[in-house]
């Protein structure tokens, strides 16, 4: 097998853990429509139910820093498949079993705590086995794989939704939507068991012999020879420091800090608020009837499939801050069409070609360049415990985003003029905003540099 086919190879398995993170909080779109009916929820339950899996991430990204560096990479995504599998069975048990919204929030809990942990290790593997100079593309597979495994599971809940009537889907089709899960989340178990481990994290442990030769399979031997030296000379500084790495240090804490920064604002252009709760802004703010809303969901997901084409292959061409820009303005037009037309009640094309307009800016953007960043921007010695900060914080942005989107959507502040349902929107565009500033400001171009080079541009 030849360096470039391998390389696909474990970038493509690696990325399965994407696809599932898209799968499994995207199945919730589909099916928390007819669960809600079926569990008679009102509004603060059903933020509650949809962000019970979030906060889980939280928790999962947390303990991923730690595990990483214990276990490693690999092994880590092997917890976190197992752990997606048994939240797909858990979450469509048969309606024979006294399942309640209790016992459903606790196996999304399970698949939460799968996502956390797969949400900040396949990034990072990714990013530390690639070579430089298509690193970006490499690890932007994480995202196509996100927004594939978005796209998949809106195929497959429209292919369940749409042969079962309304009361079928709502007593029993939202199950099959969580249980057809089941097929990627075990595939994902079975292909980690032919991946190599991290090189980086071998290094790291002492095991050079080991990382050489996996580096050699991915780089060839010269370049491998050149990356093992990088690796060694920056572990080896490390260590004539004779310190332990300090987190609260203010080098340190300052790079933490803006890495986590970038990660919030993601959730915090709504991205996932549109995501989530798709079905319920196309029948209520959109104006569509129930018949259409998983098509729509699917026009959603093929856009956000496109456009982040687009961003893997523009990524390593004009690097990361150009898209990032690009990508905010584009966001910040689109919710200014959804938001005025909502403003104005004049809800209809120009509401939904605002939606689209922000799903493919975010694509091209604030989707695959964030995990981007977050995967290259952190030194070799901090890089579990500082991505694993940083993933955390997201999770906990997409939580808060999740659980208070339906609450201030119905609010009579928000239903009533001048907002006539449009306030989240403008929210949303504020601190699009703020991540123009912060980009510009404090976020450095990371194309074309090796892990150790961005690590000295720190220093």
């Amino acid at each position: 097998m030849n360096k470039k086919t391998f390389l696909l190879l474990i970038t493509a398995i690696s990325a399965l853990g994407g696809l599932l993170f898209g799968y499994d909080t995207g199945v919730i779109n589909g099916a928390q429509f007819f669960l809600s009916k079926y569990f008679e929820l009102d509004a603060d339950m059903k933020g509650l139910v949809v962000s019970s899996a979030l906060w889980a991430c939280l928790v999962g990204a947390l303990v991923a820093g730690p595990l990483s560096i214990k276990i490693g990479r690999k092994k880590s995504l092997i917890i976190s498949a197992i752990l997606f599998t048994i939240s797909a069975w858990g979450s469509g048990l048969p309606e024979i079993f006294p399942e309640t919204v209790t016992v459903l929030m606790i196996f999304r809990i399970v698949g939460g705590l799968g996502i956390g942990i797969a949400s900040m290790n396949a990034p990072m593997y990714i990013a530390e086995i690639a070579p430089s100079n298509i690193r970006g593309k490499m690890v932007a597979y994480y995202q196509l794989a996100i927004v594939v495994g978005f796209f998949v599971v809106f195929l497959a809940t429209y292919f369940i939704g749409n042969n079962l009537t309304e009361a079928q889907n709502i007593q029993f089709g939202w199950r099959r939507m969580f249980w057809s899960e089941l097929i990627p989340s075990i595939l994902f178990l079975i292909l980690l068991m032919f991946v190599p481990k991290s090189p980086r994290w071998l290094a790291i442990k002492g095991d050079d012999e080991a990382a050489l030769s996996i580096l050699n399979k991915v780089h060839g031997e010269q370049q491998a020879q050149n990356e093992i030296k990088e690796i060694k000379e920056s572990l080896i500084k490390q260590e004539q420091k004779k310190v332990k790495v300090n987190y609260f240090s203010k080098a340190i804490l300052i790079i933490i800090i803006i890495g986590t920064a970038l990660s919030v604002l993601q959730q915090f252009t709504g991205i996932n608020a549109v995501l989530y709760y798709g079905a319920d802004i196309f029948e209520k703010a959109l104006g569509f009837g129930k018949e259409d809303i998983l098509a729509q969901q699917i026009l959603l997901a093929f856009v956000n499939l496109v456009f982040t084409f687009v961003a893997m292959y523009t990524v390593d061409k004009y690097g990361r801050k150009p898209l990032l820009y690009i990508g905010s303005v584009g966001m910040i037009i689109g919710f200014l069409l959804l938001g005025v037309s909502l403003q104005q009640k004049a809800v209809g094309l120009v509401s939904l070609i605002g939606v689209l307009i922000f799903i493919a800016s975010f694509a091209m953007s604030m989707g695959p360049v964030v995990w981007v960043i977050l995967s290259e921007m952190f030194p070799n010695k901090i890089r579990s415990v500082a991505m694993s900060v940083a993933v955390a914080a997201q999770w906990a942005a997409n939580g808060l985003v999740s659980a208070t989107f339906p609450p201030l959507m119905e609010s009579e502040a928000n239903n009533s003029a001048p907002w006539n349902g449009s306030m989240p929107y403008f929210i949303f565009i504020a601190f699009i905003l703020v991540i123009i500033f912060l980009t510009y400001k404090f976020i450095p171009e990371t194309k074309g540099k090796s892990l150790e080079e961005i690590e000295a541009f720190w220093e």
